[in-house]
């Protein structure tokens, strides 16, 4: 709830200055601050890493949805080439709730995730070869991608109105199904009264950062491209307020959904909820399968299932690949908006990260998707971006200022309290995670026991240090080429741009003056 609070306020701020400027990710801070235009830079290089390395889950989620058209869902199933001789379809055993279960049974639905979807080598060191389904489910995810986006968020935008309401309908099915289950009782329980231990541990607040940033979409550069297609005086405060309470909603209940059938999981299985399925991708890919194959006619409720999967990574995947071409496009609109090189841009981007993404889809390509979600979109990453962007905005160019124009473009005044958390508890909030974060900074563990090597750390801290160092180093530069004393650059590039946007009231002053000049002239004639 604070979390969300504290953002609904990041979310407001950066749709507000992609409004008001018209610009993208990049050239909004120039207009803004021109010393901070190393964020945009940076928060580009953030959503290019996630564009990547999300995309994978829409390769898993195709893969999920074509075996769904087989006569039997086959993480239904032990009666399969990849199961082992410890796999148990715990639900079609006569009297399986009474029976005793071994400490090494595995069930299907994870078996097929872990040895057919995946194929996981035993070492980091061995990445093996490209899985071909995999990559051919990757091509079509990005040939989707390209096609929706090609056209601008006119496409898009269109796109969205199915992807964005299809998913709720399943949700609501999921949490009905759930609900009703053996044991779900006690994984709602399991997710409604957290172990209050776990707050002295640095890695769940970093978890809970990343993924409040993430499901937000803020600091990486989005809110602000999509800001800029606004009208001028369209309401981004009261669509931010209701966003934000639409999207904690729909995390909060979707929370029963997940974590009832984790309960009846660990009820069949009779062991704890904690050790059903592990955090990450897997428990999409385990424990909602496991609901669908328990359904009557489960062929027909899988396929709607991972259709929902990848039309939401879709919408995340098309605000990305959006982000991207706008920002790069606003820095020479002159030459990017001439012809098809939008289209072309985009192209080039959907190429290379196509290419790059194949090394995920190996048989250890695990491996480095969890090198990418830890530490290029982390939170650590993402906190910082918040620091600077409250600083340069609420400090910098001003919060009254900015709360001014906020005032202009809507009509009416938003709650005060905005302006506050912009200055104050934003930055203080943030920066008191981030140093909490460092000082407690733990590496990468696959699974939390296996370490990586060297060269797998110095891979993470290079999508780190990639879009962090270039606000500094940005600054340097832009100090460097500016005439003037120390004391000028500084002034000068604090100083926001004069084209940027007046208010009503100053638009009001000049048309007064340029009317008394007018009348001077035919009163002098």
């Amino acid at each position: 709830m604070c979390g969300g609070s504290l953002t609904c306020a990041t979310k407001t701020e950066e749709t507000s200055l992609g409004q008001y400027t018209k610009q993208g990710s990049i050239t909004c801070w120039r207009k803004i601050c021109p010393l901070f235009e190393g964020i945009g830079y940076g928060s580009l290089v953030v959503v290019l890493y996630s564009s990547i390395y999300y995309i994978i889950i829409l390769a898993w989620a195709f893969l999920y949805l074509f075996n769904s058209f087989n006569a039997e869902l086959p993480w239904a199933t032990c009666r399969n080439n990849w199961n082992t001789e410890t796999c148990v379809a715990f639900d079609r055993r006569a009297g399986y709730l009474n029976w005793t279960v071994a400490e090494n049974a595995t069930s299907p639905v994870t078996e097929f995730w872990e040895r057919r979807v995946l194929n996981l080598t035993g070492s980091i060191h061995d990445l093996g070869s490209i899985r071909w389904e995999l990559a051919l489910c990757l091509l079509l995810s990005w040939v989707i991608c390209y096609f929706c986006v090609w056209k601008g968020v006119k496409s898009t935008g269109k796109v969205v109105y199915f992807t964005a309401t299809f998913p709720y309908l399943m949700l609501a099915v999921l949490l009905v199904r759930g609900v009703t289950l053996p044991g779900a009782i006690d994984g709602i329980k399991f997710y409604l009264y957290p172990d209050p231990s776990r707050l002295s541990d640095p890695q769940v607040w970093m978890d809970a950062g990343t993924q409040i940033f993430y499901s937000y979409a803020i600091c990486i550069g989005c809110l602000t491209a999509l800001g800029s297609y606004n009208k001028y005086n369209n309401n981004c405060y009261k669509d931010c307020v209701y966003l934000c309470l639409l999207n904690s909603g729909t995390s909060f209940v979707a929370g029963f959904a997940i974590f009832s059938v984790l309960g009846f999981m660990a009820y069949e299985q009779n062991t704890d909820i904690s050790k059903v399925a592990e955090s990450g991708p897997g428990l999409a890919f385990i424990a909602y399968p496991r609901a669908v194959a328990m359904m009557p006619f489960p062929q027909i409720w899988a396929i709607s299932f991972f259709v929902m999967i990848i039309l939401l990574g879709l919408d995340s995947e098309f605000v990305g690949l959006e982000a991207l071409v706008t920002s790069i496009s606003d820095t020479n609109p002159s030459f990017f908006h001439v012809g098809h090189r939008r289209k072309l841009l985009l192209l080039a981007i959907s190429v290379v990260s196509f290419f790059i993404g194949l090394v995920m889809v190996t048989d250890g390509g695990l491996y480095i998707f969890q090198l990418f979600d830890y530490y290029a979109c982390s939170g650590m990453t993402l906190l910082l971006f918040a620091i600077l962007q409250s600083g340069c905005v609420g400090w910098i160019y001003g919060a009254d200022r900015f709360y001014d124009n906020i005032v202009d473009m809507i009509g009416y005044k938003p709650l005060p309290l905005f302006k506050y958390c912009l200055k104050y508890v934003t930055p203080v909030i943030c920066m008191g995670t981030f140093v909490f974060s460092l000082i407690k900074y733990t590496p990468l563990k696959f699974n939390n026991i296996t370490e990586y090597p060297w060269w797998g750390y110095a891979l993470g801290w290079w999508f780190t240090l990639s879009s962090t160092l270039i606000v500094p180093l940005f600054m340097l530069y832009k100090l460097s080429t500016t005439p003037g004393t120390l004391r000028q650059r500084i002034s000068i590039l604090c100083t926001p741009a004069e084209d940027l946007s007046s208010n009503k009231s100053d638009k009001k002053g000049l048309d007064l003056l340029n009317l008394s000049l007018s009348l001077d002239s035919t009163v002098s004639d």
